[in-house]
Protein backbone atom coordinates (compact mmCIF):
# COMPACT_ATOMS: atom_id res chain seq x y z
CA UNK A 1 0.00 0.00 0.00
CA UNK A 2 1.12 3.56 -0.54
CA UNK A 3 1.72 6.12 2.06
CA UNK A 4 1.03 9.92 2.22
CA UNK A 5 1.86 12.36 4.88
CA UNK A 6 -0.38 15.14 6.13
CA UNK A 7 -0.31 18.15 7.81
CA UNK A 8 -3.18 19.80 9.96
CA UNK A 9 -2.33 23.17 9.64
CA UNK A 10 -2.73 26.15 12.72
CA UNK A 11 -5.54 27.06 10.53
CA UNK A 12 -7.33 23.65 11.43
CA UNK A 13 -6.22 23.16 15.02
CA UNK A 14 -6.91 26.70 15.84
CA UNK A 15 -10.56 26.13 14.35
CA UNK A 16 -10.77 22.80 16.18
CA UNK A 17 -11.33 20.56 13.26
CA UNK A 18 -8.82 17.69 13.94
CA UNK A 19 -11.22 15.23 14.77
CA UNK A 20 -13.27 16.43 11.89
CA UNK A 21 -10.77 15.98 9.21
CA UNK A 22 -9.22 12.82 10.85
CA UNK A 23 -12.52 11.81 10.69
CA UNK A 24 -13.35 12.11 6.82
CA UNK A 25 -9.65 10.49 6.33
CA UNK A 26 -10.53 7.03 8.55
CA UNK A 27 -14.08 6.96 6.97
CA UNK A 28 -12.28 6.93 3.56
CA UNK A 29 -10.73 3.90 4.62
CA UNK A 30 -6.87 5.57 4.92
CA UNK A 31 -5.18 4.03 8.01
CA UNK A 32 -3.38 5.86 10.35
CA UNK A 33 0.63 4.94 10.31
CA UNK A 34 1.33 7.47 12.74
CA UNK A 35 -0.07 10.81 14.10
CA UNK A 36 2.04 13.62 16.41
CA UNK A 37 1.41 17.57 17.44
CA UNK A 38 4.62 19.00 16.47
CA UNK A 39 5.75 22.69 16.71
CA UNK A 40 7.37 23.34 13.16
CA UNK A 41 9.84 26.01 12.66
CA UNK A 42 11.24 27.72 10.52
CA UNK A 43 13.99 25.58 9.62
CA UNK A 44 11.98 22.82 8.87
CA UNK A 45 9.61 25.35 6.82
CA UNK A 46 12.40 25.98 4.62
CA UNK A 47 12.91 22.29 3.46
CA UNK A 48 9.61 21.35 3.19
CA UNK A 49 8.37 24.63 1.53
CA UNK A 50 12.22 24.91 -0.27
CA UNK A 51 9.93 25.14 -3.85
CA UNK A 52 8.72 28.54 -2.04
CA UNK A 53 11.52 30.23 -0.38
CA UNK A 54 11.94 32.78 -2.75
CA UNK A 55 8.43 33.69 -3.38
CA UNK A 56 7.10 37.25 -1.65
CA UNK A 57 4.46 35.13 0.07
CA UNK A 58 6.68 33.41 2.19
CA UNK A 59 7.45 35.52 5.11
CA UNK A 60 3.54 34.76 5.78
CA UNK A 61 3.92 31.64 5.19
CA UNK A 62 6.11 30.74 7.68
CA UNK A 63 4.37 32.62 10.63
CA UNK A 64 0.76 31.32 9.63
CA UNK A 65 2.62 27.86 9.93
CA UNK A 66 3.96 28.42 13.13
CA UNK A 67 1.20 29.87 14.69
CA UNK A 68 0.41 27.03 16.58
CA UNK A 69 1.56 23.10 16.35
CA UNK A 70 0.55 20.79 13.55
CA UNK A 71 -0.72 17.72 13.49
CA UNK A 72 1.34 15.26 11.11
CA UNK A 73 -0.09 12.11 9.78
CA UNK A 74 1.05 9.38 7.89
CA UNK A 75 -1.70 7.61 6.39
CA UNK A 76 -1.71 4.52 3.99
CA UNK A 77 -3.52 3.15 1.65
CA UNK A 78 -4.13 1.87 -2.20
CA UNK A 79 -3.35 5.62 -4.42
CA UNK A 80 -3.53 7.03 -0.91
CA UNK A 81 -1.63 10.34 -2.75
CA UNK A 82 -4.56 10.30 -5.43
CA UNK A 83 -7.27 9.78 -2.97
CA UNK A 84 -6.26 12.49 -0.10
CA UNK A 85 -5.38 15.22 -2.82
CA UNK A 86 -9.24 14.44 -4.22
CA UNK A 87 -10.30 14.58 -1.09
CA UNK A 88 -8.41 18.07 0.19
CA UNK A 89 -9.67 19.86 -3.02
CA UNK A 90 -7.37 22.41 -4.51
CA UNK A 91 -5.54 24.64 -2.59
CA UNK A 92 -7.37 28.00 -2.62
CA UNK A 93 -10.44 26.82 -0.37
CA UNK A 94 -12.52 29.92 -2.40
CA UNK A 95 -12.16 27.85 -5.44
CA UNK A 96 -12.36 24.00 -3.97
CA UNK A 97 -15.38 22.28 -4.60
CA UNK A 98 -17.95 21.47 -1.78
CA UNK A 99 -17.48 18.21 -0.44
CA UNK A 100 -13.88 18.64 -0.08
CA UNK A 101 -11.73 19.25 3.19
CA UNK A 102 -10.45 22.38 1.98
CA UNK A 103 -14.56 23.01 0.19
CA UNK A 104 -15.76 22.78 2.94
CA UNK A 105 -13.88 24.08 5.76
CA UNK A 106 -11.72 26.89 4.24
CA UNK A 107 -12.36 30.56 2.58
CA UNK A 108 -8.03 30.95 1.71
CA UNK A 109 -5.74 30.54 -0.02
CA UNK A 110 -2.98 29.84 2.57
CA UNK A 111 -5.39 29.32 5.70
CA UNK A 112 -6.22 26.13 3.38
CA UNK A 113 -6.66 23.63 6.86
CA UNK A 114 -4.18 20.83 5.14
CA UNK A 115 -1.00 20.34 3.47
CA UNK A 116 -1.01 16.76 1.48
CA UNK A 117 1.83 15.27 0.06
CA UNK A 118 1.74 15.34 -3.94
CA UNK A 119 3.36 12.54 -5.34
CA UNK A 120 4.39 8.95 -4.26
CA UNK A 121 7.82 10.09 -4.39
CA UNK A 122 7.64 13.16 -2.27
CA UNK A 123 5.01 11.27 0.03
CA UNK A 124 8.40 9.66 1.00
CA UNK A 125 10.73 12.49 1.50
CA UNK A 126 8.24 14.09 3.48
CA UNK A 127 7.34 11.38 5.74
CA UNK A 128 10.96 10.67 6.49
CA UNK A 129 11.25 14.13 7.34
CA UNK A 130 8.45 14.20 9.63
CA UNK A 131 8.98 11.21 11.35
CA UNK A 132 11.40 8.73 12.90
CA UNK A 133 10.86 5.03 11.68
CA UNK A 134 10.36 4.07 15.38
CA UNK A 135 7.35 6.19 15.26
CA UNK A 136 5.51 4.40 12.07
CA UNK A 137 2.93 1.80 12.50
CA UNK A 138 2.36 -0.90 9.66
CA UNK A 139 -0.87 -2.71 10.40
CA UNK A 140 -4.23 -3.73 8.97
CA UNK A 141 -7.45 -2.80 10.28
CA UNK A 142 -9.79 -5.69 11.17
CA UNK A 143 -11.77 -3.90 8.47
CA UNK A 144 -9.14 -4.00 5.88
CA UNK A 145 -11.50 -6.71 3.72
CA UNK A 146 -14.32 -4.33 3.93
CA UNK A 147 -12.86 -1.44 2.38
CA UNK A 148 -10.98 -3.30 -0.18
CA UNK A 149 -11.81 -6.44 -2.79
CA UNK A 150 -9.43 -9.20 -2.23
CA UNK A 151 -7.83 -8.25 -5.39
CA UNK A 152 -7.10 -4.89 -4.50
CA UNK A 153 -4.24 -4.83 -1.33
Amino acid sequence: MERTLILLKPSCVGRGLIGEVTSRLEKKGLVICGMKMIQLDEKILREHYSHLVEKPFFPVLVKGMMATPVIAMCLKGVDAVEVVRLMCGVTNGRKAAPGTIRGDFSMSGSQNIIHASDSPENAEIEIARFFKPEELFDYSPLEIGYIYSPDEV
